[in-house]
């Protein structure tokens, strides 16, 4: 099996000294790729460091998370245009809203999002998109900018309804799905799973976070154990877990401009 995991934290403290054996597990597991996602400038250009380190196996992803984007300096966006042109880096984001912490102002989670979507399209990558009990409200900001062709992403980690999951695909966006899916309290958040498109399936980690069963509530959370997502995901979706492997990784490989094969 060939996976990517399309979410991974590993600027966090968590892997400090330990990032060596965690790649290693990963390699182990079938992981052949791995985007390292910014949520502030030091994680955004920590990624890039991380992807220099390890070309072609870690790619980042840079942006200002709106819980994040209160405490951004009025330089730090600037800073995060120049590292949009590294090459190493394959999306915009983490980006979005969140209804849920509310630590940042709505005017400015929206301003800081409209930011991001613009710079997507200006450098022809996906929005790597946060959401936290306002996808709607996300669908509503992106609706203006899918008719003109340029809006690509990913709805990271996501948790919503069937209604909201068509909302998305109908934008364009791909889907992926985290640690939550396997939950056992997460029988709605699989059917959902089940019936999005087969080309627009995306797993992740969101390491450190959101360890899947049957190791939920371990931390950190590592990329090998994107495995146990797959094959959940397989299972709700009743396809083989070779199948459903090959499939994400091709979609991500697509989406992030990235060799899978």
């Amino acid at each position: 099996m060939k996976l990517y995991d399309t979410h991974a934290h590993l600027t966090d403290e968590a892997y400090r000294d330990d990032l060596d054996r965690v790649l290693a597990e990963a390699r182990s597991a079938g992981v052949i790729a791995i985007n390292v996602v910014g949520f502030d400038l030091t994680t955004s250009r920590r990624a890039i460091e991380l992807a220099a380190a390890q070309p072609g196996y870690l790619h980042a992803t840079v942006g200002i998370q709106p819980n994040s984007a209160v405490d951004a300096d009025a330089e730090d966006w600037g800073e995060i245009e120049r590292l949009a042109a590294d090459s190493r880096v394959r999306g915009i984001g983490e980006t979005g809203l969140d209804r849920y912490w509310n630590d940042t102002p709505w005017g400015l989670q929206q301003d800081y999002f409209e930011r991001h979507i613009v710079l997507a399209a200006e450098r022809e990558l996906p929005l790597v998109i946060h959401m936290r009990e306002c996808g709607n409200e996300i669908a509503d900001q992106l609706l203006s900018h899918a008719s003109n062709g340029h809006l690509r992403g990913v709805m990271h980690s996501f948790t919503g309804d069937w209604d909201l999951c068509v909302r998305c695909l109908d934008l364009g966006l791909m889907i992926s799905f985290a640690g939550m899916v396997t939950f056992k309290n997460g029988a709605a958040l699989r059917e959902v799973a089940a019936r999005v498109p087969a080309d627009r399936l995306l797993i992740e980690t969101d390491s450190p976070y959101l360890s899947p069963e049957p190791l939920r509530g371990r931390r950190p959370n590592e990329p090998a154990r994107v495995a146990h997502t797959l094959r959940c995901l397989a299972e709700a979706r009743r396809v083989p877990v070779s199948e459903l492997a090959e499939q994400t990784t091709a979609n991500a490989g697509q989406l992030f401009g990235c060799e899978t094969g």
